[in-house]
């Protein structure tokens, strides 16, 4: 299956005026997908084919840059980050496209992203919350750690180490450390309450050697309408797989 890295960057602005990019593939029914951390659209959704995939069921598949990833805005000006401003991005790109009847999904960031849209009243038919658990959610402070770590030592991290590999996937996608450590620091939790409250049909969904960002299953079992399934791989190598790709286009086709 061609993996498709002609697809040409749109673009929009956020609600501040930023400029934004996003990649589109396919025709039907739209389906946002956000990528995660230091990733970009090309590399979570594009590269291993999961958008074809997706696109070839029948789907328009929506894939933005987050704001200081890709092709997206990557400014060093701290006023260009206020809290939950991916939200806000997210939301300008359904106003630009003026979507009203639409799936949403995210990986990691990606989800936390799409979890924030949820509480913050976005309505899509389905969503789809993957490589994100429980803690993810509700306790980001916990998790940012690891990457502020991953800044202040970049160059001298132990060959092998987790902060060594996400140093290494930074440099593999060109990522401005100065912005991406500012992005970061926009992360809102969710509560458990507002998590509770969520009635969007969802797939919660986790690579089985996969336990960054908490448990899958204890965030499903909080969703009222959520359906959790694992497939091979751990936070980093599930985006490579194909079952990865399959579960998200079977959870949207049922």
């Amino acid at each position: 299956m061609p993996r498709r890295p002609d697809l040409p960057a749109r673009h929009f602005t956020g609600r501040d005026g930023a400029p934004l990019a996003y990649r589109e593939l396919g025709e039907g029914r739209p389906v946002v997908l956000i990528h995660g951390f230091f990733s970009t659209a090309y590399v979570n959704w594009i590269r291993y084919g999961h958008a074809e995939l997706i696109a070839n069921a029948g789907f328009r598949v929506i894939m933005p840059d987050l704001r200081a990833h890709g092709d997206s805005d990557a400014s060093q000006d701290p006023t260009h980050y206020p809290r939950d401003v991916l939200t806000d991005d997210a939301f300008a790109l359904i106003e630009h496209l003026g979507l009203d009847d639409y799936d949403l999904g995210g990986y990691s960031l990606g989800a936390r992203t799409t979890l924030r849209m949820l509480v913050r009243g976005a309505e899509p038919g389905r969503a789809v919350i993957s490589g994100m658990g429980l803690g993810g959610m509700t306790h980001v402070q916990k998790r940012n750690e690891f990457f502020h770590r991953v800044f202040d030592g970049l160059g001298r991290h132990e060959r092998g180490s987790a902060e060594w590999r996400s140093e290494a996937f930074l440099r593999t996608t060109g990522g401005d450390p100065v912005a991406l450590r500012m992005v970061l620091d926009t992360s809102v939790g969710t509560s458990v309450e507002e998590i509770e409250d969520i009635a969007t049909p969802s797939l919660v969904l986790m690579g089985s050697a996969d336990d960054d960002h908490g448990s899958g299953r204890d965030l499903a079992d909080l969703l009222p309408l959520a359906h959790y399934e694992q497939v091979p791989g751990n936070h980093m190598s599930v985006v490579t797989e194909s079952a990865f790709g399959a579960a998200i286009r079977d959870f949207l086709i049922r």
